[in-house]
């Protein structure tokens, strides 16, 4: 694989969403073109709002950073990260991280600071590096994708999000109150690289980001750095055995539970396994949910993300 090719100064197209996390939009924005103008680096920051919608921003980027061998960078939280990727992985472009979301777990994975003025830094450091990425039914994910009552939380999280901000404490509040209203079951005929087995679960999730899995207590960590995904699928069990294995996961001990199964994978095909083999569900890629067709799909991407960042950054380590 070669990675894309970059001018020596080369320009920097920032896909910037000032409603992402707590912080100052204003101070970032600042941050941003200070730190620019001091490294003698072209910047086109393209800010989103009513007028400027996502996917007409990032095509801008993206062609912009292709053209004039520069980054297509992304300053915001996980969906605004995601969009960018998605092009980014799909056009060989090199890519950029300024994390500005609650949990940000994909630049930690990768040892990328919060303050913008760190990452930056970096990124100015930095030159292009194949990073893993996951697919569900063509559709590209740094974090994770899921199915069931874990996207349906994403879901209504948002609306919280929405009425009482952005915060991690908001975010667990939400989660508790969406498993206290109950959940249904999902039965699947899983085909897990190639073995079939069947599964009755109220959520499947799938991960790309050993932090993630690290923080929880799951051991697919150490595969998801070995170049696979790890999938967690919860075992049926009522109201309060979910809300004890939230506590569990708080903990980072949800891997020691009986009523939690974890495996690792390149592929995976998810499927009903009773009624019509083609129907449509909500699957959240990076806290954003959309529709799907079943069967889905999921496998490590066989194009890399080209993520700028220097050699030696390590990533960071769960408590």
């Amino acid at each position: 694989m070669t990675p894309p090719r970059l001018a020596p100064d080369a320009p920097l197209f920032v896909v910037f969403n000032p409603g992402s996390g707590r912080g100052d939009a204003q101070r970032t924005r600042a941050a941003i073109e200070a730190g620019c103008r001091e490294a003698g680096r072209p910047l086109t920051l393209l800010t989103l709002d009513g007028a400027h919608p996502l996917p007409a921003t990032v095509e801008r980027a993206v062609q912009g950073a292709l053209e004039a061998g520069g980054i297509a960078v992304a300053a915001g939280g996980d969906g605004t990260i995601n969009a960018v990727a998605q092009q980014a992985v799909a056009r060989g472009c090199a890519f950029g991280v300024l994390p500005q979301g609650t949990f940000n777990y994909f630049s930690r994975a990768h040892g990328l600071p919060a303050p913008v003025d760190e990452a930056l830094a970096l990124l100015l450091a930095g030159q292009p590096r194949a990073v893993q990425v996951g697919e569900v039914n063509g559709r590209v994910f740094l974090v994770n994708a899921s199915l069931g009552l874990y996207a349906r939380l994403l879901e209504e999280r948002e609306t919280f999000k929405a009425r009482y901000g952005r915060s991690r404490s908001v975010a667990m509040g939400a989660a508790l109150l969406t498993m206290l209203k109950g959940f249904r079951l999902w039965d699947l005929q899983v085909v897990d690289d190639g073995r079939p087995r069947r599964l009755r679960t109220p959520t499947l999730f799938v991960g790309n980001n050993p932090l993630q899995f690290e923080q929880v207590g799951v051991p697919e960590a150490e595969s998801v750095e070995g170049g696979e995904l790890g999938a967690i699928a919860l075992r049926p069990l009522g109201r309060l055995a979910m809300l004890g294995l939230l506590a569990q996961a708080a903990m980072g001990r949800l891997g020691e539970a009986e009523e939690v199964e974890s495996f690792s994978f390149r592929r995976l095909e998810v499927a009903p396994a009773r009624g019509p083999a083609q129907r449509r569900v909500r699957v959240a890629t990076d806290g954003e949910v959309q529709w799907m067709q079943m069967p889905l799909r999921f496998e490590v991407s066989k194009r890399p993300l080209w993520l700028v960042k220097p050699a030696a950054v390590e990533r960071e380590r769960a408590a």
